[in-house]
């Protein structure tokens, strides 16, 4: 089985959705089971209800999952393995303060040297500190794994030393919960940040001091980088899921990115499901992947062209088709669903708008400026004379059946407008098929 294990602390990251996508893709390539984990054992840093937003947003990149399974309600079982290790002699517990541990640190930072813990610590403060913490007993050992994408990588006894599996309140670690839930779901592939590197010899420690044999394969993914090149951070908006939807990209063509990044691909645009057929974890570059927006807008010019007209047109909030086939027009100049929208809707604005935002600005921003106002009051009887013009055009022929060099021959004679003051944007050829059933609406509103 592989597995999904998000904690409900926060708003999901762009990272985070990206292991996801990777653990679902390895999951139905290998027609193994797809475990979604909530890691709340954080109990004071979980939000209520983010668990529900994961769920949300994980369905909406088309991730499905077999099992979900909520780690705090397992949290019996991780007491029992903790009583195993301490019987086992494999854990121990400490009665050390968090002010003795803070003073050892210090130390050692004043000696340049790494902090460590020492086992012989353990009960110093036992007459005073009535809440031990439980800890297992660091690797006299090398630990070592190959990593999928990193290749070997190892760790030295002292790296490796005592630490904790159960907290003064029974609550077990993240390490611990962890490795226990790996172990009792049969987990045996994990792709994850490479943040969690430090992470995996605590864990197959664990495995061995449960006397758990099985191997389990990790992929641990090179950090995310922002536009500067540096290490993506909750400042980077790109880096949160929710800001890259409200900015309006697809689902579809985020997910496209995120596999296409720092990935050897046989092509540039395609789904999650496409991607079944040919993805290969091994090939994942070694090297931090930079996060390029532009190249994300590219692709989600590319999926828009994908939609069928009537799916798109609901996107914007239409219900004709026609104003899909009028987005993909506009494909050549926008890329975001936001930008699409802010184009077709400034279509249909009611003039009237436009004229109230013309007079709050002569009123606002030129008020005693006698030549400015007077040149936006002529601006606006030029509109008001304009609409009065093309409705009469529009009245004396029907134009919804007509052709459009014709119609742009008279309407530039009524008009008298020329050049780029008669149509700016895309060509008023292309436009004109799909809102001529408009144009009375339009020029009326």
């Amino acid at each position: 089985m592989l597995r999904f294990a998000p904690s409900p602390t926060g708003d999901m990251h762009t990272g985070n959705l990206r292991a996801a996508v990777f653990n679902y893709i390895l999951a139905k390539q290998r027609n193994e089971k797809f475990l979604l984990r909530i890691e709340d054992t954080d109990t004071a840093r979980n939000i209520e209800g983010k668990d529900k937003d994961i769920m949300f947003l994980l369905h909406l990149f088309g991730i499905t999952w077999d099992n979900l399974v909520y780690q705090s309600n397992n949290f019996p079982h991780h007491r029992q393995l903790a009583e195993y290790l301490l019987a086992q002699g494999s854990a121990f517990y400490c009665y050390c303060t968090k002010e003795f541990l803070e003073n050892k640190r210090e130390e050692a930072k004043a000696r340049h040297e790494a902090f460590r813990y020492d086992d012989s610590w353990a009960e110093l403060e036992k007459t005073t500190n009535p809440k031990p913490v439980v800890r297992l007993r660091g690797s006299q050992v090398e630990m070592k794994f190959v990593d999928c994408i990193k290749g070997k990588i190892e760790f030295a006894p002292n790296e490796i030393d005592s630490f904790v599996i159960l907290k003064e309140d029974g609550i077990p670690t993240y390490n611990f919960a962890c490795a226990a839930d790996d172990m009792l779901y049969d987990i045996d592939f994990i792709v994850r940040g490479e943040d969690h590197v430090s992470n995996t010899p605590k864990q197959i420690l664990i495995h061995q001091s449960l006397g758990y044999a099985k191997e389990i394969k990790f992929a641990h993914l090179p950090i995310l980088l922002n536009d500067e090149g540096k290490k993506m951070s909750k400042r980077d908006n790109a880096s949160s899921v929710q800001w890259l939807l409200d900015s309006g990209f697809l689902p579809q063509a985020i997910v496209n990115y995120l596999i296409l990044m720092g990935n050897k691909t046989p092509c540039e645009v395609f789904t999650l499901q496409e991607s079944l057929e040919w993805f290969d974890i091994s090939k994942i570059a070694k090297a931090p992947a930079r996060f390029d927006i532009d190249k994300l807008k590219f692709l989600n010019r590319e999926h828009f062209k994908r939609l069928c007209e009537q799916d798109l047109a609901v996107l914007l909030g239409y219900k004709d088709s026609s104003i899909g086939a009028l987005a993909k027009i506009y494909l050549q100049e926008a890329s975001t669903l936001n930008e699409i929208r802010e184009k077709i809707d400034r279509i249909f604005v009611k003039k009237t708008l436009i004229l109230n935002q013309i007079e709050s600005l002569d009123k606002k921003d030129l008020s005693g400026v006698e030549s400015q106002s007077a040149e936006i009051l002529g601006f606006k009887a030029e509109i008001l004379s304009l609409q009065k013009t093309l409705l009469e055009m529009l009245e004396e022929q029907d134009w919804t059946r007509g052709e459009f060099n014709a119609f742009k021959e008279i309407a530039m004679q009524k008009s008298t407008l020329k050049g780029k003051s008669f149509t700016h944007g895309p060509e008023l050829s292309d436009l004109f098929p799909i809102l001529r059933l408009y144009l009375k609406e339009i020029v009326r509103s």
